[in-house]
């Protein structure tokens, strides 16, 4: 045999032997495609599948929350094995825009349609809530105090809390405190007093913050314009809400709060020490039922006895019609008041202190 026929010979043996070899290859790719998408298919399907059956798991949804969020917040409580196939899933469904927040109860075993149906219909229900007053006039002290007393708080981070400059979220007011170390409680005044209801779990925080939104809510009853009329007294918030607590802890009956508003105005005007009794009463952080001399003498920026004008900041927390009455003070000559004890919780008002004196006295011949 030649060598030309010898070459043929080989060509035409080795052509079989690379077809199969290309067959070869190529089966055992799509084998690996086939059992690669299986695997996936398999994976897929397992986390879609409900997850063990269970006991009842409460799920808070906040508002704004994504439909992605949503996954995520399943799967850590075990309502569904994989929040990312869960979100793939959804968008697969077109599903996910419709949830509505609110606190569910939703049950590991559940699948995945009867999940989706329970967000979209907003299938909630009611949280457990706290209930607590805070009344008009109490002091930092005091709401901590009684939300103590109640179980509510751990005072020692509440009153920390107090202290922090801390934003407060979306409150408003909040931001008109100034930078002052002279400030016995950085948010006296602004805790508005109010009958709260909020959920069980809330933190201490969460009762600051939803009480400085409610002082924010609250402003919004007063009449248009008031801030205007702030601007043209020349008077911050944080003073005008400082007079405010004033009044409230000086004033019972409502008809007389702009009147004593309206004395603090004028002593202020006339460059005369408020002397208000309140403000001793809250230099010594337990209040009295009666002062004596010695304590009008408390080295204290809040003693108004020694200090001229405004305190650096509220002594309480003041009503919507005491804040009302610091914005619109009645205009006035009187200087002087005296709470007159004959139980009417009132006061006889004076232009001049021979006038105030001869109104002690008279206040003193009306004691029971």
């Amino acid at each position: 045999m030649d060598k030309s026929s010898q070459h043929l010979e080989q060509q035409s043996s080795s052509g079989p032997r690379k077809s199969r070899i290309t067959l070869w290859v190529i089966l055992s790719l799509l084998g690996i495609m086939i059992i690669g998408a299986g695997s996936v298919a398999l994976y897929v399907w397992s986390s879609l599948k409900p997850t063990a059956a269970g006991a009842v798991q409460k799920i808070d949804i906040p508002r704004g929350t994504s439909a992605n969020e949503v996954a995520e917040l399943l799967e850590e409580q075990g309502i569904i094995k994989n929040a990312f196939i869960f979100k793939y899933y959804l968008k697969l469904k077109d599903q996910g825009g419709r949830f509505q927040a609110g606190l569910y109860e939703l049950n590991p075993g559940m699948n995945n349609e009867a999940i989706i149906a329970k967000l979209n219909a907003g299938d909630t229900v009611e949280a457990e809530t706290i209930r607590f007053t805070i009344p008009e006039g109490f002091t930092v002290l005091q709401i901590a105090d009684k939300l103590a007393q109640e179980k509510l708080i751990n005072k020692e981070k509440f009153i920390g809390l107090i202290a922090s400059e801390n934003n407060w979220g979306d409150a408003e007011t909040v931001r008109s405190i100034p930078n002052n170390d002279k400030l016995h409680q950085r948010l006296e005044g602004y805790l508005f007093p109010e009958t709260y209801e909020m959920k069980k779990e809330s933190t201490e925080e969460d009762i600051i913050k939803r009480m400085a939104l409610e002082l924010d809510r609250k402003l919004a009853e007063l009449p248009e314009g008031w801030m205007e009329v702030l601007e043209e007294k020349k008077m911050s918030f944080h003073d005008m809400l400082t007079i405010a607590s004033l009044v409230e802890r000086e004033v019972v009956v409502d008809e007389e709060r702009a009147l004593v508003s309206g004395i603090i105005y004028n002593r202020i005007a006339d460059g005369m020490k408020l002397q208000i009794d309140a403000t001793v009463q809250y230099s010594l952080d337990k209040p009295k039922e009666r002062l004596y001399e010695k304590d009008l003498l408390v080295d204290s920026p809040y003693n108004t006895y020694k200090v001229e004008g405004l305190p650096p900041g509220p002594i309480a927390s003041p009503s919507l019609k005491s804040i009302e009455a610091a914005i619109y003070p009645e205009d006035t000559e009187y200087f002087f008041y005296v709470t007159k004890k004959d139980g009417s919780q009132t006061h006889l008002f004076a232009k001049t202190y021979k006038e105030h004196l001869k109104n002690i006295e008279k206040s003193n011949q009306t004691a029971g």
